[in-house]
């Protein structure tokens, strides 16, 4: 037995607007289902003494439409089983929604799954949308670019200033307080957005242009609001879009691009980046977020400079980039996007250092890194370069059990020191004192301080102190030549109670 349902679309709400297929269709119907009674076409249904089915009443028994749309498509889908049992002619039910059964229409989606799986028939017969209306009232050619997105799923990185953008399922001031939020990580709190209601509906159309902040101000949101936000090409919003920075820095590169930019190569910019990893780093020391601001985005160039280079050779992207960070990032967190858990730091590093000797081993890196000491960059500070060397033989057993045997190995090397010191031979001074250096960042592995840091803040306190002393000076109109080491001892001993360090 051939079980069937037919989906048919009411349109945006205009009488005048239904098919007359469809209208035929809704006659003639046996069963005859609606998403939905609070829609226009109904009071049509109700004048004709058309006798329907709605499951409004499910609405009311769900918190969120996800369950509601489910449990819709789960009653559509027994009917038409039970009929099939019950029944000798062949069970055929209409199921009719608001506009057009495959514009945002999370019913008939699932229907197209659940029909298949079950053998049964599923045919869809349009109507007109709201987007049919939309883009009459709104006058605006869906041909420029636009996107058509969900109100209840919106995400920031969805909305692309470029396109005409349109945000259905608008049903509350709620919702629209939703889609504000969303707005304004891509928008100014004051950009004109449009607010259609019933839209294509005689005597029931409203359009409202407000400001993007009244957005959830407005009253009479319901089930046939949509929110309109007009394309724009202003700097001020593309300069917001990393797609924008791509295709900046690829002009740039452009034979119609800037002189300087064209002739760099990996090897003459290389210093720049440099630079500007430690300006960024001294804008994190500083806490100074609009110094972070600027400088993160100056590490950012870099980035995209390199990865532009090699687009050009046909290499990679900046695109491919983000691939393989994303890909990586995901693997490497089975705790947070897989099966397994963490319940601490540890135990996600733990975590994190599996995956990636498994990510290396598949990939075949583990063979070309014989050296357990393998795998750490050969232009890294020294101080750090020793810190990752010891954390790597610890890893394998390589280590002291506590803190005890490290001092004791300071002690010893500070001794060797010592004796060089009488030789004269500076050579030997400096391989013992490497040998110290060496000893010391192994104690500052053990107290879980990394080195390189804690040298930098060492750095910075012993700045801000002679640089009190300078002040000093200063205010006793004296330079340095007119003082002494007991003097400024003494000023270093002030700063030192100032800054309670």
């Amino acid at each position: 037995m051939n079980k069937k349902i037919t989906v048919v679309g009411l349109g945006s709400g205009d009488a005048d607007q239904l098919t007359l297929g469809v209208w035929k269709l809704l006659q003639r119907a046996d069963r005859l289902y609606v998403r939905t009674k609070h829609h226009p076409m109904m009071t049509m249904l109700d004048a004709e003494g058309i006798a329907y089915t709605s499951f409004d009443d499910i609405y009311e028994r769900h918190s969120n439409f996800p369950d509601v749309y489910k449990e819709i498509v789960d009653a559509l889908v027994a009917e038409v089983e039970r009929l099939a049992q019950h029944e000798t002619s062949e069970p055929h039910i209409v199921y009719a929604v608001p506009g057009h059964p495959m514009v945002a229409e999370s019913t008939v989606q699932q229907l197209l799954t659940r029909c298949e799986e079950n053998g049964i028939e599923l045919s869809v017969r349009g109507g007109e949308s709201f987007l049919d209306a939309a883009f009459a009232s709104l006058k605006f050619d869906p041909i420029e670019g636009f996107v058509l997105l969900d109100a209840a799923e919106l995400d920031p990185s969805q909305l692309q200033p470029r396109l005409h953008t349109l945000i259905g399922q608008v049903y509350d001031s709620f919702t629209a307080s939703d889609v504000k939020l969303a707005l304004m990580e891509r928008y100014p709190d004051d950009y004109e957005v449009i607010v259609g209601h019933a839209l294509g509906v005689a005597g029931q159309e409203q359009i409202h242009k407000v400001p993007l902040y009244e957005l959830d101000h407005l009253q009479g949101y319901h089930n046939l609001s949509i929110i309109y936000v007009p394309r724009s090409s202003e700097a001020a919003l593309q300069n917001r879009m990393f797609d924008r920075l791509h295709e900046i820095v690829r002009i740039l590169r452009s034979p119609e691009g800037c002189p300087w930019d064209k002739e760099q190569t990996h090897q003459s910019i290389r210093k720049n980046f440099i630079e500007e990893l430690y300006e960024a780093l001294e804008a994190i020391d500083n806490d100074d977020p609009q110094a972070m601001q600027e400088e993160f985005g100056d590490v950012l160039l870099q980035l995209m400079l390199h990865s532009q280079m090699e687009e050009e050779l046909g290499s990679f992207s900046i695109y491919d980039v983000i691939e393989t960070l994303n890909e990586k990032l995901i693997y490497r967190h089975p705790h947070v996007f897989g099966d397994l858990s963490a319940q601490s730091a540890d135990e996600a590093l733990q975590s994190w250092d599996a995956m990636k000797k498994q990510e290396q081993k598949e990939k075949g890196i583990a063979a070309k890194r014989p050296s357990q000491l393998d795998g750490i960059p050969k232009d890294l500070p020294a101080l750090l370069t020793a810190y990752k060397l010891q954390k790597k033989a610890a890893k394998v057993g390589f280590d002291w059990d506590d803190i005890g045997p490290v001092l004791d190995k300071i002690a010893e090397e500070l001794e060797e020191l010592k004796q060089e010191l009488a030789s004269g031979d500076q050579q030997k001074q400096a391989a013992e004192l490497g040998d110290l250096l060496f000893a010391v960042v192994n104690a500052a592995r053990f107290i879980g301080a990394d080195p390189e840091e804690s040298l930098a803040k060492t750095n910075l306190k012993f700045k801000t102190r002679f640089q009190y002393i300078e002040k000093q000076l200063r205010i006793n109109n004296k330079s340095f030549d007119d003082t002494n080491l007991i003097e400024m001892d003494q000023w270093w001993d002030e700063a030192k109670k100032m800054k309670n360090d």
